[in-house]
Order: C-alpha cells, then structure tokens, then sequence
C-alpha cells in the first residue's frame, strides 16, 4: 500500500511529556520521544504508557484550541523557571477522537497537546480541520425523533445527556421531535417533514420507533418517484437519506445486528463519523394490497404466537416475551399451510455456510437474473415459518436466528421448522443461545430466496392441495365452527405474522426483498481483530 505523505510533522507536549506528532490525509499519530526505544513492542491503542498512539483522521471528532489559562496573580512566593520546552508550553488543541472499548462499543476520548508557539497551535488546529472537511460523508445537519414511551421511558434523557453532547461536539444542528404518539414519527416523515434540509433522520427508541422511521422514509421515497407500493412487480426507489438508531427501547436487536452492540453513545459515534451500511428490506403483501415493511424478522407460528400472547400483557414491560415465549412453547401448536419460494442463486452462499455478515466487505447482491423460473413449492405441517433478512443476533441470541443472513444481497433466509416433539424443538431453540449448527436437524429446513409466499391450508384451492386430503363439506363446516369458536378446544387454525414486532392482519401474504432500499449510520459488526488491536488497524 502507497506510504501517506506527512502533512505536519512536531515536536509537542502531551500531560508534560515530548512526542513526536504527525499527520497525514490517514491518520494522526504521536510517539513518545523519549520512551521510544524502551517500548519495541506492539502499541496499545489509546494507552500513553506503550509510548506510540494512531487515530484514523476518519475517526477524528473535533478539534478545538484549548483557552489559555489566565495567568497566575504574584503571590510573593518563589516562581519555577521554565528550563525545557516541556515547561514553557503556553498554547494547546485538543483532539477530540473515537476509541474502542469492549464488546464493539465506541466510547469519546480525547488528548490535548501543547505547543510553545501560539501560530504552531493555529496551524495544527486548521490543517487537522481542513482533513475534517474533506469528509463529505459525514452529516451536517440531522431531523431528530425521540420517542419518550417506548422502553424504559428514557429516550429524551438518553439523548438529552449522551447523544446531544456528541452531535454539538461534532457541530452537527439537530432538528428534535419529541412523539406525542403512535405512528407521529411515520406520519410527519410522509407528509410534513422538509427532507432537503438534512443530511439523515435519526430516531431515540426501540425498534418499534425505527420500523416507524423506515417506513415514513420509504414510503415518501415512493410516493415523490411515483412508485405504486402496492404492486409486487414495480422495483422500489431506495432512500437518499440515512438513518441512524439511537437504542433507548425494550428491544433494539436492529442496532445490535448492525453495530453489535446497543450502546447510544457508540450509536451517536457511528452517526457522527458518517458510517454508512446499506440494507435489504421486504415488502410484504396481500393480494394486491400493501400490508408492511420488514428487515429483520418475518415470523409465523412460535414467534407470531408469543407476539400476539405478549400484546395481552403489555403492562409487565420487557418480562411479558419470556412469560409469553414459556407460555407459547407448553401449548406447541402447529400451522398447516403452503410454502412457495424463489430460491437465490449466483454468489450470494447459502444459510449454513458460516460466512458471517462483516464490516469491510463488499456484498454480493442477487438480481432477478441470479434466481430460477421455477417457484419451490412446500406444503406441510410447520411449529415456525421464519424469514430472517439479517442474523437477528441479540445479546440473548449472540448468533442470531440466522447467523450467516446477510444486511444487504437482495436476499432472506427462509427457515421451515416442521412439526416436532417439544424436546426436539426445544434442542432447536436452545441453539440459537450457542454456537452450535440451529439448522442441523431433520425437522429444520433453510433457503436464500428472492421472493416467498405463503397460504394457511384453510385458504388452498384444490389445485394447491391433494384432493384426497380435502375433507369432506360437513366436515369443512365444522372446522369453521372450530375456528370461530375456540371453547371447544381445538387446535387454532392458523396464527399471526409477526413483522418486526407488529401482528399482521393478514396469514396470507407475498413477500419480496428489496436489495439495498436503505442505509443506517452504521457499519456492520466489525471484525474482532480491530478491537483486539486497532494500532494495527489505524496503521492499515
């Protein structure tokens, strides 16, 4: 790799001792003068003590020169004499910058140092603003959501007291809206919000307040291209702006599976820098009618029935899943229904292959021309019908649903769990808390498709259905009773669809991936090395 050339090269202070400080359009690095040959080792990363430090200029905040001290009154003690330049440094800047901590998280540091000249001082502080500036992709002004309900009712505090700071460091303005409602944010995206004045949209709360932000965004999208959301076959126009997630919410698995972790300041971080990390959304249909987005979980059956249950009990706050998910696993109904599909071919792997979805590398995306003519058509008894268009990880789920689901080749994976015994489903959902294969099992079966279908059995014509399994008029009558009368015990005909957390009131539906339809402030989930060592990452 070509060798950057060093745009400054000094000798200044920092906490009273002299480095050696350089930069480049790449990176700022300081090393300890005279530490220097002591410490021949690797570098630790934002330690002083290892003698040697790098940032990434992209990874630079803010500069700002340090206001000089007013100058000691003459107390008639003994003053010190300054007898080196470490002593007699009188001007300073200050770097602001990110650093990384534990678990993916990103935390704002910062390092001040001082210079015996006053022009020295000035001429760091506008060569390092001038990189800055050549960082277009950083956003200049952002429309704020908060939503002050959801979670543990904390989002205006969250960002009052950890996301404003940053954005004011970083002179990002800010535009806030504080929801009075459901939908609030949704509704004023599609109709009110003036969207060329921002550089993204940004929203404080769970991932509820993110599908509302996703859907104003895309919705408006739509309508200022002309684009008729409720047709399958029209292509999507993808979203200008990015959005960025600040997770103040009881579930924020979206953040997670693109940050890898749910901290608002690493959050805030990521949005400052400019990240920015494409993603696949669906569509979701019934018949010719447009029902919802999703990007991360289509579930029907287990996921769809503890979600329904959960909505019974919402007054016991993030406790209802787990009361719900027991609740829902005892009762271990199945669905019969039919399964259609368009599998995803060319370079887009397979579920099971392990490649996980990383930060830095470059998604190989499916077009209509990747996928086969001929539909796969399933029919069967089904515990769950999941479609995960990205892992679904979550720190109860560090793997995910669907570990190896990619943000954005134009893909999901589509998982069948047939009708088992408890035991055998249960071994099924305890591998998503481990690292062993979820998928190897007899009862499971996993697809990368383009589009999907799917028909509760109830709804099948008898082209879709043996006719020999087709029961007989009366009997047809007394399921329908059955359905509309639960006393008598039966088992429930059907379930619900849960997308991204909300019920479906529709069990029939089309679905179809939309490749790259969005973008966040984000990355993905960066490769652990980095974290373990980002000297060496800085020096890349």
């Amino acid at each position: 790799m070509e060798k950057q050339s060093r745009l400054l090269c000094s000798e200044l202070c920092v906490q009273r001792r002299l480095y050696e400080v350089t930069l480049n359009c790449a990176i700022l690095a300081w090393k300890d003068i005279q530490n220097a040959k002591k410490h021949t080792g690797r570098a630790i990363y934002g330690a002083v003590k290892a003698g040697s430090h790098c940032v990434p200029v992209c990874e630079i905040l803010a500069v700002q020169e340090k206001e000089e001290e007013s100058p000691c009154k003459d107390t008639g003690k003994w003053q010190k004499v300054p007898q080196s330049p470490v002593d007699s440094c009188q001007h300073a800047f200050t770097v602001f910058y990110v650093e990384r901590t534990r678990q993916h998280c990103w935390r704002c540091s910062n390092v001040t140092f001082d210079c015996s000249e006053h022009s020295l001082c000035l001429l760091w502080v506008q060569t390092i603003r001038e990189q800055l500036a050549l960082l277009t992709n950083r956003p200049k002004s952002l429309l704020v959501y908060i939503n002050p309900y959801g979670g543990k009712q904390r989002g205006k505090q969250i960002y009052d007291h950890k996301v404003a700071p940053i954005f004011s460091r970083a002179s990002i303005s800010t535009d806030v809206i504080v929801t009075e409602r459901a939908n609030h944010a949704r509704d004023h995206l599609k109709t009110e919000a003036d969207l060329k004045k921002y550089d993204g949209v940004v929203c404080v709360g769970g991932d509820g307040m993110f599908s509302e932000i996703m859907h104003g965004l895309v919705s408006r999208t739509q309508q200022e291209a002309g684009v008729d959301e409720n047709s399958m076959e029209d292509t999507l126009t993808p979203c200008g702006l990015r959005i960025g997630i600040i997770p103040a919410g009881s579930t924020d698995c979206i953040c997670y599976a693109t940050v890898g972790s749910n901290d608002p300041v690493t959050s805030a971080l990521h949005i400052v820098v400019g990240d920015s990390q494409p993603m696949d959304v669906c569509s979701v249909h019934n018949e010719d009618r447009f029902l919802r987005y999703s990007v991360s979980l289509l579930g029907y059956g287990f996921y769809g029935d503890v979600l329904t249950d959960s909505e019974r009990k919402r007054w016991m706050g993030p406790a209802r899943y787990d009361i719900s998910g027991v609740k829902t696993f005892l009762t271990h109904h199945y669905y019969e229904g039919t399964v259609s599909f368009l599998p995803a071919e060319g370079d887009v792997g397979t579920p099971r292959d392990n490649m996980q979805c990383r930060s830095g590398k470059n998604e190989d995306s499916v077009s209509d021309a990747d996928c086969q003519d001929a539909w796969t058509v399933i029919r069967g008894k089904f515990l769950a019908i999941n479609a995960a268009s990205m892992s679904c990880a979550c720190p109860r789920s560090p793997k995910g649903l669907s570990p190896s689901a990619h943000l954005a080749n134009g893909t999901t994976d589509l998982i069948l769990v047939r009708k088992c015994s408890r035991i055998d489903f249960l071994r099924h959902l305890l591998r998503h808390t481990n690292k062993d294969d979820q998928f190897d099992h007899s009862f499971v079966e996993v697809y990368r498709v383009k589009q999907f279908r799917f028909t509760p059995r109830y709804q099948e014509c008898d082209s879709e259905v043996d006719l020999r399994e087709s029961a007989a008029t009366g009997k047809q009558f007394l399921s329908q009773i059955c359905r509309e009368h639960r006393a008598c015990g039966c088992i429930p005909s059907q379930s619900n669809w849960n997308c991204d957390g909300e019920i479906l009131p529709h069990t029939a539906i089309q679905v179809r991936v939309h490749c790259q339809l969005i973008k966040l402030f984000a990355r993905g989930i960066e490769e652990q090395s980095v974290f373990e060592d980002p000297y060496a990452h800085c020096a890349i």
